[in-house]
């Protein structure tokens, strides 16, 4: 809804110029106008016009140059306004309005131009061509449940991965927050073990951004409102050991054709449990995977993670339901992110599985 009435402001702003247009070439009576208009000035009203109405096509269609065109749209629209100041005074309001979304936009832009960029870096790494085929001889070492899991899956006699994208849609909160919704883009990276997850939500109808990278085994988190404004910003051994954690996470729930990999133990537990070591850098991390009896992955346990905000281990679980066919493969739809603190679990995230592809280009 407030992009809508966002559009619309610039849109209704941007054709009130058309006025000082239209009295310049004497088009109509503009009693509003009470100034002397030239024709080369109602030539900029009119240009000023096309600026607003293009920045709100541009915004609608969600490109990245309509923040640069609304900002040269008020700044021309501001000249004006001063020009005609006791008619048109008022048109500051808008501008300012306008101006101070279009920052948003700019500074949040910005901010999510360095995920983009270490994603093509990636990507450029990333294994390109036609990858071999995982096939029964590859899993024939996994424990039992593993191999059931990767059967289940559907992801034998299909090509091998070496990266992902995956998108999410979802709800967190902290310890003592509300929950917010939130929608994500990840990329995962598995020849050189590598997790860049940007995510998108609102604060106070602020919009907030969060970029979690992880490559060459070390890890930051940047939480900003807008792009520009820090509102936590995390590195350091824990961290890394953390995102090693969730890494592995991600590869036992969404890529399952990633735990064929030298870098991972197993130990046999029970016709439904194994347990895996994944060791990468400096980190060696653990988790027990959980099945049911027809192959799903039902949840992951480890105790090795560690909480971000009080910088504190405790053990750590996702529970996965919904699986869903996606791209060829079974795949859980939902699944949730909790913590055991000493006093209870507790459910900070809610994750909605939205797209999955392999081996981007």
């Amino acid at each position: 809804m407030i992009k809508y009435i966002f559009s619309f402001v610039l849109l209704i702003h941007g054709l009130i110029h058309m006025m000082g247009f239209v009295k310049a070439f004497g088009l109509g009576q503009i009693a509003q106008l009470t100034k002397v208009i030239s024709k080369p000035v109602g030539a900029v009203w009119l240009a000023t016009t096309m600026l607003f109405v293009v920045a709100m096509v541009l915004f609608l269609l969600k490109k990245e140059s309509w923040p640069l065109l609304a900002i040269i749209a008020v700044a021309l629209s501001q000249v004006l306004v001063f020009t005609t100041w006791q008619d048109a005074k008022f048109g500051t309001i808008a501008n300012i309005i306008i101006l101070i979304v279009a920052l948003f936009g700019w500074t949040s832009q910005h901010f999510e131009s360095q995920f983009r960029m270490d994603v093509n870096t990636n990507l450029n790494k990333s294994t390109i061509g036609t990858p071999d085929l995982l096939t029964e001889v590859d899993i024939q070492t996994l424990p039992i449940p593993v191999q059931r899991y990767l059967r289940y899956a559907g992801v034998l006699n299909q090509p091998k991965v070496s990266n992902a994208r995956i998108t999410f849609e979802g709800e967190m909160r902290s310890k003592n927050g509300e929950w917010f919704r939130f929608n994500s883009v990840q990329y995962n990276f598995f020849n050189e073990p590598a997790r860049l997850f940007f995510m998108k939500a609102q604060m106070y109808k602020i919009p907030v951004l969060g970029y979690h990278q992880f490559q060459d085994a070390t890890a930051t988190m940047d939480i900003r409102l807008a792009g520009l404004v820090p509102v936590a910003k995390s590195s350091g051994p824990e961290l890394n050991k953390a995102e090693t954690v969730t890494y592995f996470n991600d590869m036992c729930m969404f890529v399952p054709a990633a735990l064929v990999d030298d870098r991972i133990t197993w130990e046999p537990i029970d016709t439904t449990s194994a347990k895996a070591t994944f060791s990468h850098g400096d980190n060696t991390i653990s988790a027990v995977l959980y099945f049911n009896e027809i192959g799903q992955l039902i949840n992951f346990v480890s105790d090795d993670r560690y909480d971000v905000n009080s910088m504190k281990q405790y053990r750590f679980s996702t529970p996965l339901s919904d699986y869903k066919l996606i791209n060829d493969r079974n795949t859980p739809g939902y699944g949730e992110g909790v913590w055991h603190y000493p006093d209870g679990e507790f459910v900070y995230g809610k994750f909605y599985l939205r797209d999955i592809e392999y081996n981007v280009s």
